[in-house]
């Protein structure tokens, strides 16, 4: 296998087998927010076969884009903050791409601690008699954002062995609080009754399987440059994200048709299983936050412009700021957050996508970092972005934006495919009719 020389390759005895690489996926997709999305596809009034389709259509795109990306990483070694180079320039993905994936990653890792942290506190309170204060709340937040940052500072073998260890557990605590909630709440003929009036569509239920696991899809480089051949890409991508990512949403589907509640650890805790709740919490968080401080340490560095050896001192500060965040009530701002990144982060792809396997015909030895900010790259990344932010409900979140500009807010199917595609065909188009002053060619090794 060729690979480009960059101070980010990763040397050839790091390459990891491909159950390695779905065991880090499979623990990112179980986590409490794929519950969570199950909950609110219920809330809005899909039916099971509707969420069904759903998860498999969302998760099945994903998984399209993720193993193309991830072949070119596997190709090249590199991370995502790096392998824009070539499409953005050096100083595109360096001052662009670099920032917006370290505050995506930076801003989850805030949210997923402060997640982990209420409700740890709202747990311990209810065991043993106290007030869960927003002050211990807070403190809760900060503590579990230093244990899940010193495990990403471990690096890629921390990821690995902490998911070996709590994948197949989360599974099992789960599968047993939905058997526990169908017993008690017999919940096999709620779910034989169950039949919604009013359904928001199937284009909704899409978009909120896409919006949950947008950003995954698109730092897929960061872990699939691990993979010692194509063919392991696209075996660790579909083992690692359809079948976890199937399960967690139908069992937060089903828990909260039957009990009528979003949040498992609430669920296991009615169900009087608070320390299995209070566990599934702790290790789905865990699994799913240590990858957000690692990619986030990664573009980090991409962005101050450091090499892969600084990745322990910037992912610290990437889980540290997310921390802070976490402690300061990020969590309010959930849904803004999800539907900003959602829209900003998959163009990405389509430019990705476009120059390696269109522009570069898929070989590594076209590869090569384009100097400065490459015009077409920015350009079609930020057309692309935006159309996903108009179609997609982002700028609805901005009701005097949208007083102004009614235009802004104009929905059509989902909004991160619509930017994907965009960008993919506006990069492939312009990038043949105007090409660029011809790019500096990286070095590489057979």
């Amino acid at each position: 296998m060729s690979k480009v020389d960059s101070g980010f390759t990763i040397d050839e005895s790091k390459r990891q087998s491909w159950l390695s690489i779905a065991a880090v996926w499979a623990g990112g997709m179980i986590c409490v927010p794929c519950l969570l999305v199950g909950g609110v596809l219920v809330q809005s009034g899909l039916s099971l076969a509707e969420i069904s389709l759903s998860i498999l259509i969302g998760y099945g795109f994903i998984c399209l884009y993720m193993i193309f990306i991830g072949m070119q990483a596997c190709d090249t070694g590199l991370p995502v903050a790096v392998l824009a180079s070539a499409s953005l320039g050096k100083k595109g993905a360096r001052y662009i791409i670099s920032f917006l994936l370290a505050f995506a990653c930076i801003g989850w890792f805030g949210i997923q601690s402060a997640t982990c942290g209420a409700a740890f506190a709202n747990m311990i309170a209810a065991l043993i008699g106290f007030e869960a204060t927003p002050q211990i709340i807070a403190g809760c937040s900060i503590f579990w954002g230093i244990v899940m940052l010193l495990t990403a500072c471990v690096g890629f073998k921390g990821l690995k062995w902490l998911n070996y260890l709590a994948v197949p557990l989360l599974v099992v605590v789960c599968l047993w609080g939905l058997y526990a909630g169908f017993s008690t709440y017999n919940g096999a003929a709620i779910l034989a009754d169950y039949a919604p009036q009013a359904s928001a569509g199937l284009v909704f239920g899409i978009s909120m399987v896409v919006a949950s696991f947008a950003l995954g899809g698109v730092i897929s480089a960061d872990y699939c440059r691990f993979a010692k051949s194509r063919a392991d890409v696209v075996k660790s991508s579909l083992v690692g994200v359809l079948p976890a990512g199937f399960l967690m949403l139908l069992v937060g589907s089903s828990m909260s048709i039957v009990t009528g509640e979003y949040d498992i650890s609430i669920i296991l805790t009615s169900l009087g299983v608070p320390l299995a709740g209070l566990l599934v919490l702790i290790l789905a968080t865990w699994t799913t936050n240590v990858t957000n401080a690692y990619s986030g340490g990664l573009a980090l560095s991409n962005f101050l412009g450091f090499d892969e050896s600084k990745f322990k001192i910037t992912t610290g500060v990437a889980g540290a700021l997310g921390t802070l965040l976490a402690a300061l009530g990020l969590l309010s701002a959930f849904t803004g957050f999800l539907s900003l990144m959602s829209a900003l982060i998959p163009p990405l792809a389509g430019v990705l996508i476009a120059s390696y396997w269109v522009i570069g015909k898929g070989r590594v030895d076209n590869y090569s970092f384009r100097e400065g900010f490459s015009i077409v790259g920015v350009f079609s990344y930020l057309f692309g972005a935006f159309i996903a932010c108009v179609t997609g409900g982002t700028f609805a979140n901005f009701p005097t934006l949208i007083e102004l500009m009614p235009f802004l807010n104009t929905p059509f199917f989902v909004g991160p495919i619509n930017g994907i595609v965009v960008s993919f065909a506006v990069y492939a188009i312009f990038r043949n009719a105007l090409p660029e002053r011809k790019a500096k060619k990286v070095n590489v090794e057979a």
